[in-house]
């Protein structure tokens, strides 16, 4: 297939070109290329897509299939008017972030989504809207040719957040006292970046469409716990401290600086991390064991260094002192 994929410089879609590449597939990527080299094997076209002429580079080729990441609804709606009378399968790559609400364990395809962005940029804050609004520019343009693929949390080698290799990695590091949050029975999900990409390829090949949650098995943060120390051969104590605790000492949840990920306060969004994938299973999405990915995960965790500045995670000095406050206050449990 001639596939075309829009972005293609940064981890999705450079694992996406890459796999297709392995596939046999002939493999154009249309970015600035300031964000990274594409995959070996694949065609770098240059073109920056906030410009009106972003895709003349593109000439008047078609296409089997084209591929978006894109979080911005400014360049799909570009994308959509240069390109979409010349692709025979769309596929955007949305995000879990569509729905309007994240208090249901379970739900599918089937929720209500934000209302979609009117602005051409999206923000942090907006980031679920503008998706919302990629989907429907996309609807509108090509039809009964496009496959939504919803994923939550993206994990595996090479995650650079720092989110799904921060647990695993820090069971490696040492068996100084570990700083949990205490929310073992919470929902965490999250899936292999390769089986997404080799699930989103094969919908492709096959010629798939509609919306899909492309999402990881329904499971725990204890579940999840268990593994990684199991995975790094953690045989430390455990320091549990309750979300209000860690919230007051400025630990943050979910993702960056000085965090611990994974965890998340607010109950509106306890079941961001709980989506059902059942739509996706029936339609052959298959899903690696949790060890396996860690495993791998670990490897490339140790590549970039244990001890390396996160960008999300706790540092080692800070999870001691972060330890000690909660000893000296008497505020949680050290867990064999």
């Amino acid at each position: 297939m001639d596939i075309l994929i829009l972005g293609g410089t940064q981890w999705l879609g450079r694992e996406l070109a890459r796999e297709a590449v392995r596939r046999g597939h002939d493999v154009t990527c249309l970015a600035r290329g300031e964000g990274g080299e594409v995959a070996p094997g694949a065609r770098l076209v240059v073109g920056d897509r906030s410009r009106p002429d972003a895709y003349d580079a593109l000439g008047d080729a078609e296409w089997d299939a084209v591929i978006d990441v894109t979080r911005q609804p400014g360049f799909a709606r570009g994308a959509a008017d240069a390109l979409a009378p010349r692709a025979r399968h769309w596929t955007f790559i949305s995000s879990g972030n569509v729905y309007a609400r994240h208090d249901e364990p379970g739900a599918d395809e089937s929720a209500e989504l934000l209302p979609p962005l009117e602005s051409g940029e999206s923000t942090p804050e907006t980031y679920g809207e503008a998706k919302s609004a990629i989907e429907s520019a996309y609807g509108e343009a090509v039809g009964g040719r496009l496959l939504v693929i919803r994923p939550g949390l993206i994990g595996g080698p090479g995650d650079a957040s720092g989110r799904s290799g921060y647990w695993v990695a820090r069971a490696a590091r040492d068996d100084e006292p570990m700083l949990v949050p205490a929310i073992g029975g919470s929902a965490a999900q999250f899936i292999d970046v390769r089986d997404l990409v080799g699930w989103t390829l094969d919908s492709i090949e096959r010629g798939l469409t509609g919306r899909f949650n492309a999402v990881g098995d329904r499971s725990t943060f204890g579940a999840f716990l268990d593994a990684s120390q199991a995975v790094g051969g953690y045989r430390g104590e455990v320091a549990v401290a309750t979300p209000d605790w860690l919230s007051a000492q400025g630990v943050a949840e979910w993702s960056g600086d000085e965090s611990l990920p994974l965890w998340i306060i607010d109950a509106d969004w306890q079941a961001f991390q709980d989506r059902s994938n059942a739509a996706a299973r029936a339609e052959g999405l298959e899903l690696r064991p949790v060890d396996e990915t860690l495993a791998d995960l670990l490897l490339w965790e140790r590549e970039q260094g244990l001890d390396r500045a996160r960008r999300a995670g706790l540092s080692a000095a800070r999870e001691r002192e972060l330890v000690a406050a909660l000893r000296a206050a008497g505020a949680g449990r050290p867990e064999e």
